[in-house]
């Protein structure tokens, strides 16, 4: 039967896409609506049962192989679909909170010129994302990533008469490539070394090496850049506060929920590799650290709505990386899964907030919007709770297991990411208070046309809330009286599960640490923004050097600029002047000078005079006559 259906997953949303894409300029709204949130729809029942139905099976995987795909010499690829416990956990992630956001958007993009455009791009979309997580080896699930980038790319610059959006678009797409090629170069060393990109026969033969081989080492190095490209990691994450360029439901599909997770995912699908190879493990701890550290820093100070989410979300997807970093890939992708339920939540509230205030996103503007987006409001507090690591909400639990494998790991990187976890709760209870406490900064006018979004926004709002509260469960533990499901679940998938050791006491003594942290930022955030109702301070106003290094971005892009593009710009005008201008312009063009001149000169020799032309074949017989005579002499 999964055999039979499969296929169907992925290929509803791409004819969803072809339909809105041919019918763009010729369907109504309601009918483009319609098919590209029922074809998600649709693919999203498909894999729920789908799910049902594996979790009936002894052996909880499925390889669907569609065609031969390329069969060159000893490279042999399938077009080939792996169905197993992390990748159906994935397709109702995608399809499920994708058909949210799809039903979200029929009302957001509703007066937009472009909305067939971009309903057949988010179709398209999430095609490829199927076939990211699909793939039963590493070029399948290539196509799917390299997929999802230009689907990205479409969506971040879909206002792309804008300059400044189309610029962002471009930086993500550029951004992008360079981890992909990192990720492209793993799989060329991987086939090099193992002769297979299959996953089923690559695990095996990985499996029987002793940990820290140097191959396995610079594989695992190479796809972990890949990782950070997608899942915007230090180096390579200033594109994604910049995709906040896109409309508000792309903000909450892609760059929150699914594609930029891809990078867990792979990682967390290759967990047997990556568990051979500690060095990439410290690497990837390290750098998931810092990033989830340099990101709430610099949401401290954002005053855009939706960059303070941008932020949190890179912030938070270092958490997921840390995570893998420690060995926690259970952990790692629990906190996948929960925060795919409240970071759409909070960008969706976010759109909802901008939809009222007819697209303004700066906080300063805002303020006393309770009472009129109560709906909005509620939610977007659950959420805000559930990110803060608050208990009983999910991101409690998601959080709290990786800082518990952390600490159990290296103490230094789990005083970080409580500290981190401090940071986050403030910045997310500031974005807040800023927005819907105290008094409205705006007009009278304007606050007399603010009113709640339409139901279409409301109820995707409500059912991620409901989800934020109790996705917990999923992989409640064991010190809780819960069964650790996902961790039971993903065992199938051949996904590492290394056991926690510590006692139940250190359990709760790290929670109630990490717990106490979020409620002191609460405490102090509400006693700045609400008690004393203080409002960040104008662009141009003079801030301390500190509050400079945040609101700026710790000069992030400006050092990009400095050391990279300039450079790359005055390298690329020396060999357009010098080397491609003067030296093969200039022996091209001397070829055509010489050739020219010399033309003028023969020329002269065709002068139509049948008297010259006798006297020159004279000549020649003579000149000949003589050499003959000189060879034979």
């Amino acid at each position: 039967m999964i055999e039979s259906l499969l296929w169907l997953v992925p290929l509803l949303p791409l004819l969803g896409f072809i339909i809105n894409g041919l019918g763009r300029n010729k369907l109504n709204k309601a009918v483009v609506g319609f098919i590209g949130s029922g074809v998600i729809f649709t693919s999203f029942i498909l894999s729920l049962y789908l799910f049902f139905q594996l979790s009936t099976l002894a052996d909880k995987q499925v390889t669907v192989t569609l065609f031969d795909w390329i069969s060159v010499g000893n490279l042999h690829i399938p077009l080939s679909f792996l169905y197993d416990p992390l990748s159906s956990v994935m397709l109702l992630i995608i399809t499920g909170i994708g058909f949210l956001i799809h039903i979200y958007s029929t009302a957001y993009m509703h007066e937009d010129a472009g909305f067939g455009k971009f309903f057949s791009y988010l179709n398209l979309f999430i095609f490829f994302m199927l076939i990211l997580v699909l793939g039963s080896n590493y070029i399948v699930m290539f196509i799917g990533w390299e997929g999802v980038g230009l689907c990205s790319y479409l969506l971040i610059g879909f206002w792309y008469t804008n300059r400044n959006y189309a610029s962002a678009a471009k930086k993500a797409f550029i951004m992008n490539r360079i981890g992909d090629l990192g990720f492209l170069l793993g799989v060329f060393l991987m086939f090099g070394f193992f002769g297979s990109i299959e996953f089923a026969k690559v695990f095996p033969l990985a499996a029987k090496m002793l940990p820290g081989h140097g191959t396995l080492i610079a594989i695992t190095l190479l796809l972990f850049i890949g990782a950070c490209g997608k899942s915007a990691q230090l180096p390579l994450f200033t594109w994604l506060p910049d995709a906040m360029a896109g409309p508000t439901p792309v903000s909450a599909l892609i760059h929150a929920a699914t594609m930029v997770t891809a990078g867990i995912y792979m990682i967390a699908r290759s967990s047997v590799l990556f568990d051979l190879a500690p060095v990439t493990q410290n690497v990837i701890a390290i750098i998931g650290m810092a990033t989830a550290l340099i990101a709430a820093l610099i949401a401290l100070t954002q005053t855009d709505i939706k960059k303070v989410l941008a932020y949190s979300t890179v912030s938070q997807l270092g958490y997921m990386f840390l995570g893998l970093g420690v060995g926690a890939y259970t952990g790692s992708f629990f906190h996948v899964l929960t925060h795919a339920f409240f970071k759409a939540l909070l960008f969706l509230g976010a759109g909802s907030v901008i939809h009222a205030m007819h697209h303004e996103q700066d906080m300063r503007h805002m303020g006393g919007l309770k009472g009129k987006l109560k709906t909005t409001f509620a939610t977007m507090m659950i959420g805000t709770i559930a990110i803060a690591g608050l208990p009983p909400f999910s991101g409690f639990f998601s959080k709290d297991e990786i800082l518990a494998y952390t600490f159990q790991q290296n103490q230094i990187l789990w005083i970080i990411g409580v500290f981190t976890a401090f940071l986050t709760s403030f910045y997310m209870f500031r974005m807040m208070f800023l927005t819907f406490y105290g008094k409205y900064r705006g007009t009278h006018h304007e606050e007399s046309h603010i009113h709640e979004s339409p139901k279409a926004m409301t109820m995707p709002l409500i059912i991620l809330a409901i989800l934020s509260i109790l996705g917990g469960l999923i992989n409640m533990p064991h010190i809780f009286g819960g069964n650790a499901w996902l961790a039971s679940w993903l065992s199938g998938a051949n996904v590492s599960h290394n056991e926690l050791s510590l006692d139940h006491s250190t359990e709760f003594i790290l929670m109630g640490i990490s717990v106490a942290a979020a409620l002191v930022a609460l405490l102090y955030a509400y006693n700045r923004y609400v008690k004393n109702s203080d409002i960040p301070v104008a662009d141009e106003a003079p801030r301390s050097f500190l509050e400079k290094l945040s609101y700026h971005k710790f000069y992030l892009d400006e050092i990009y600029e400095a050391i990279i593009r300039k450079p790359l710009d005055a390298l690329s005008k020396f060999f357009y002047k010098v080397v491609d201008t003067k030296i093969i312009d200039g022996i091209v063009n001397s070829l055509g000078w010489s050739a020219n001149e010399g033309s003028k000169g023969l020329r002269l020799l065709q002068s139509g005079n049948v008297g010259y032309y006798i006297l020159l074949m004279v000549v020649g017989v003579i000149a000949l006559m003589l050499y003959t005579y000189l060879s034979l002499s």
